[in-house]
C-alpha cells in the first residue's frame, strides 16, 4: 500500500498548481484523476479567459496575483486583450463601486463610455427586449491563456519535484485514521496524511465518498463556435451583463455562450436547443454576429463547479482532521489557479494561508446568517 503526505483529488489545473507547489516544500505527492488523461474536465473546457473585474476583494486578488504569474510563463501563452463589461443602467452604480475597490487593490481597470466602447465593434446601446447600456468598464491587463498548457506545465514540475500522478484511477471511498486517511481507488488501496479535494464538478461528490457534505454542484455550459471569419479582428472579450451574452476571438473565429442557469447536474452533451435564446439576446446587442456560419463541430461543452455563493471554497475542512478543500470555482479556477496553489501549499505546511486572507472563502462561511455573493458571474 502506497503512503503519501498529500493525495490531491483532480488532476485539472487547481490540483495540478496545488500539487507543484505542494511539491516544492519536498512532500510526497500523489494526483489522483479518474480520467485517462490530466485537464480533461472543466480545465480543457475552459472559455480561457483571465480578469481581474470582480466585486469581492478575495476574487480579484486571487486573479491578478494568478495573473501575474501567467504573464511570466510562457506555457500560459497569456494574451491581454482585454474584458469589456457593457452595463445596462440598473447596474451602473454597483458597477462602478466594484471599479473602485479594483482599483484601491491595485489592479488596472478603465471606465468608458459608449462611444469609447465602440472602437472595437459596433453594438446596440438600446436594444429590443434588453436593458439599455449606459456605460462600460475595460480591464487592460485581462486577456486569456492556455489552460491546458499551464495545467500540463505544473504537472511537469510536480513530477520533476518527485510527485506521482495516477490517471484512469478513481477516488472510491475514504475513512479516516489516526494517521490521515485511507482512500480506495479504482487501483487499489493508498494512505495519505491530507486529502486536497480539487475535483472540480466532482468535488461534491468525493466529500460524499468520505462521508463530508461539500456543497459544490456541476452545471453544464456551451460554448458555441462560428466558422472561419474572412477578416477576424482581435477585440475583447466581451459581456453584455443586461442578458449574459459573451463572446471572443479564437483565432480566426469567434466563440460564443450564456449561461442556462436551469442547466444543473451531469448532463453530458451539446443542448442544441439552448442556442436559440443565446443567439436572440446576442443579436439584439450584437446585429452583426448574423453573418457569421456556426460550426457545429468546433462548438463544445463542459461544466462549472458551482456553490451556493459563487464563491470558492478554500482550506481546511472544520472538524475534519486532514481534509483541505480547493474547489467550487464557479468558472474561475483557470483564472485563480496559480495564487491558489500557493496558497494551498502555506495553509498545509504552515497551517494557515498568510499570503492572502481567505477567510471569506473558507468552508465555514455558509454556517452564518449571510454569505457575501459575487456579483460578476458569467
Amino acid at each position: 500500500m502506497m503512503q503519501y503526505d498529500i493525495l490531491v483529488a483532480g488532476a485539472g489545473i487547481i490540483g495540478a498548481a496545488c500539487a507543484y507547489r505542494l511539491a516544492e516544500r519536498g512532500l510526497r505527492i500523489a494526483v489522483l484523476e479518474q480520467a485517462p488523461a490530466p485537464a480533461m474536465g472543466s480545465t480543457g473546457k475552459s472559455a480561457a479567459g483571465v480578469r481581474v473585474q470582480f466585486t469581492e476583494a478575495t476574487n480579484i486578488l486571487l486573479s491578478w496575483y494568478s495573473i501575474q504569474e501567467y504573464q511570466q510563463m510562457p506555457e500560459a501563452a497569456y494574451r491581454p486583450i482585454g474584458y469589456l463589461f457593457l452595463v445596462p443602467d440598473s447596474q451602473w452604480e454597483q458597477h462602478l463601486a466594484g471599479v473602485e475597490l479594483q482599483r484601491s487593490l491595485g489592479v488596472p481597470v478603465e471606465v468608458r463610455d459608449l462611444e469609447a466602447a465602440q472602437e472595437w465593434f459596433d453594438f446596440m446601446p438600446l436594444a429590443a427586449g434588453l436593458e439599455p447600456t449606459l456605460g462600460a468598464t475595460y480591464g487592460p491587463a485581462d486577456g486569456i491563456v492556455d489552460p491546458h498548457g499551464i495545467c500540463m506545465a505544473y504537472l511537469r514540475r510536480a513530477r520533476e519535484l518527485g510527485a506521482v500522478v495516477l490517471t484512469e484511477t478513481e477516488f472510491c471511498s475514504a475513512e479516516p485514521t489516526k494517521a490521515g486517511w485511507k482512500v480506495q481507488t479504482s487501483q487499489g488501496l493508498l494512505e495519505t496524511r491530507i486529502i486536497l479535494n480539487a475535483a472540480g464538478a466532482w468535488a461534491g461528490e468525493v466529500g460524499r465518498r468520505a462521508g463530508l457534505e461539500i456543497p459544490v454542484h456541476p452545471a453544464r455550459r456551451m460554448v458555441f463556435c462560428t466558422a472561419p471569419i474572412p477578416h477576424p479582428a482581435w477585440h475583447p472579450l466581451t459581456i453584455d451583463l443586461s442578458s449574459g451574452f459573451w463572446f471572443r476571438p479564437e483565432h480566426d473565429r469567434l466563440i460564443f455562450g450564456r449561461s442556462n442557469p436551469d442547466d444543473l447536474g451531469f448532463s453530458e452533451g451539446m443542448d442544441w436547443s439552448w442556442l436559440e435564446p443565446t443567439l436572440e439576446v446576442g443579436l439584439a446587442r450584437f446585429p452583426w454576429l448574423e453573418q457569421f456560419q456556426l460550426d457545429h463541430k468546433a462548438s463544445w461543452w463542459g461544466y462549472y463547479e458551482v456553490t451556493p455563493d459563487h464563491n470558492p471554497i478554500l482550506g481546511r475542512m472544520p472538524g475534519v482532521e486532514g481534509w483541505v478543500n480547493a474547489c467550487g470555482f464557479s468558472g474561475h479556477g483557470v483564472q485563480q489557479a496559480a495564487m491558489v496553489g500557493r496558497l494551498m501549499a502555506e495553509e498545509v505546511v504552515e497551517g494557515r494561508a498568510c499570503s492572502l486572507n481567505i477567510d471569506a472563502l473558507r468552508y465555514e462561511r455558509f454556517a452564518g446568517a449571510k454569505n457575501t455573493v459575487e456579483k460578476n458571474i458569467v
